[in-house]
């Protein structure tokens, strides 16, 4: 069952409303708004084997070292960080070395020459008003330091979790915010600072309160 809340008119009575989803567990809410700050990456195995491009003894030309996915996420992640290319390369290469994964990000010249050649579509957000925002999460498997040798070697090491939480429009499917917390926040503490984040109009949300 899912706990409901409607949003009422400014000059309206917040109480009701204000009481259904009062933070009880304080130290893991607080703990989850400082771990808004952290930042995960999850590659999967397909991404780190597809990085470089494969040779094609047919090809004419040069042959090209890296893969358009490996051209294409330093594109995103530039767009979504909003770096240059040349810190979108830093920042990319510092990731594969803490996550010790064997992987060099493509140089910012030859990603400034292939962009023009790859697709990335950036949906621009929506406006207005939301008719209901559905919030609700999945849980994360995060691979650490050490991770990619340990599952090519097949030793056994202790994984951590996380809960991605999402709130999404019920009516265009698109997710409007999220937010990564401890594997123990619910929905329903991981609803005030979801709601913060999407500024604009809500008539009516629902989470789960588990």
């Amino acid at each position: 069952m899912k706990d409901q809340i409607t949003y009422l008119p400014d000059n309206a009575d917040r109480s009701v409303a204000k009481q259904k989803f009062k933070i009880t567990n304080w130290p893991t809410y607080n703990k989850a708004l400082i771990n808004r700050g952290s930042i995960t990456f999850w590659l999967d195995d397909e991404a780190i084997q597809a990085w470089y491009e494969s040779a094609t003894p047919s090809s004419r030309g040069r042959p090209q070292r890296y893969s358009d996915l490996a051209i294409t996420t330093v594109l995103v992640i530039k767009r979504v960080f909003r770096l240059t290319l040349r810190a979108a390369q830093g920042f990319i290469d510092s990731i594969f070395s803490l996550m010790n994964v064997p992987l060099r990000c493509p140089d910012y010249s030859c990603v400034s020459r292939r962009a023009k050649s790859v697709n990335v579509s950036f949906k621009t957000p929506t406006r207005g008003e939301i008719a209901h925002l559905v919030i609700d999460s999945t849980g994360l498997k995060v691979f650490g330091e050490g991770e990619w040798k340990v599952k090519k070697h097949g030793q056994e090491r202790r994984r951590i979790w996380r809960k991605l939480h999402l709130a999404v429009d019920s009516k265009t499917h698109e997710i409007i915010c999220a937010d990564l917390s401890l594997n123990n926040v619910t929905d329903s503490e991981a609803f005030p600072g979801l709601i913060r984040q999407t500024h604009r109009k809500i008539r009516a949300a629902s989470a789960d309160g588990a």
